[in-house]
């Protein structure tokens, strides 16, 4: 069985009145992609923000690669890698110095930056744009960039936060493909995306509304309880419940939880 990189047992996070993430139960295991989806305002965004360190729960135990996100944020951060959908790039730098600049960030030394910048480059086919400004780059390519940065140092997890708008469907193939290859690796894959097609190619995915946790399965597994053909058909059953009936219960505990619609 693999390891949980990612362990979330009843978080609550409340601002004033109003409670963003309502008893979150999930488990995340390592290389292993899970998808993480809502619609806008049910709370996925502030989850993920405590998962990465950035936020701190209102109660719950949230343990992120072997660190207490209310006690060590700090060690938490430096043990995942992030990307945002806006890649967190210095327009103003070239590629090999972002490159550079980041693994200094992550505290690596400079022999082993220099070697991997240089492995990068030639992995990514980028030998010929090394000194080319990012604002000069094309969408996709700095796409590529962003997540090769976000996992230079090797982290136990990384976080994507809706990585792939603005690109085209080929690009987003291609980016999927990178994803894989990461998770070979052995690094967890924690990616939040609005696009449904994206959702299949995750291990697992959990849906998120109103702050709750309402499914949470393998994306066959969720087709068949639900009925549905794909991914985004389960999506809109749940968003959209039948003659207004509430949604399934939120899960209790990580991968052995089913939900059922009726």
């Amino acid at each position: 069985m693999k390891n949980t990189v990612i362990s979330v047992k009843n978080l609550v996070k409340k601002f004033g009145s109003f409670t963003a993430n309502d008893n979150l139960n999930f488990e995340v295991y390592e290389g292993e992609i899970f998808g993480f989806l809502g619609a806008n305002g049910a709370g996925k965004t502030t989850a993920l923000r405590i998962l990465s360190g950035l936020s701190s729960p209102t109660s719950g135990e949230v343990i992120v690669a072997g660190y207490n996100a209310k006690k060590d944020p700090e060690k938490i951060k430096k043990n995942i890698g992030y990307m945002c959908q806006k890649f967190s790039l210095y327009n103003d730098l070239n590629i090999r110095e972002n490159i550079m600049l980041y693994g200094g960030i992550y505290g690596m030394s400079k022999s082993l930056i220099e070697k991997r910048t240089e492995d990068l480059l030639e992995k990514l086919n980028f030998q010929e744009y090394g000194d080319r400004m990012i604002s000069d780059l094309p969408l996709g390519l700095k796409q590529k960039l962003a997540f090769s940065v976000a996992v230079f140092h090797e982290p136990k997890i990384v976080f994507l936060d809706e990585p792939t708008g603005g690109v085209d469907p080929v690009t987003r193939r291609q980016f999927w493909e990178m994803i894989y290859e990461t998770a070979d690796r052995g690094i967890t894959v924690f990616v939040t995306t609005h696009y449904m097609d994206e959702a299949e190619y995750c291990d697992r995915i959990s849906i998120m509304s109103d702050g709750k946790i309402v499914a949470l399965d393998t994306p066959a597994e969720l087709k068949r309880q639900y009925n549905a053909e794909s991914v985004e058909e389960v999506f809109v059953k749940i968003a959209r419940p039948v003659n207004n009936q509430p949604h399934p219960p939120a899960p209790s505990s990580g991968g052995e939880v089913k939900t059922t619609y009726d």
